[in-house]
């Protein structure tokens, strides 16, 4: 069942938290940043566009990405911004 998620360390910079999450990785990025602003992140402004940031490259993704295509891995930390 994992095999098709990756656990990535997400920094919500609206927040200042941290979170430990399974991210699917035959998901777009775009739907990825909804589900969670939507969820995790209640308080966080909704009408904004929340992007991922990998915080070891500088990589900032594409809404239209798949997870699978990029280099996101079990490890990667994601700045949510």
């Amino acid at each position: 069942m994992l095999n098709n998620k990756v656990l990535v360390n997400l920094y919500c910079l609206s927040l200042g938290k941290t979170f430990e999450v399974y991210l699917p990785i035959n998901e777009k990025i775009g739907n990825i940043t909804k589900i969670l602003n939507t969820t995790l992140f209640d308080s966080i402004d909704s009408s904004r566009n929340y992007m991922f940031l990998n915080s070891e490259t500088g990589n900032i993704y594409k809404n239209n990405e798949l997870i699978r295509e990029t280099d996101i891995k079990n490890g990667t930390k994601i700045i949510l911004m």
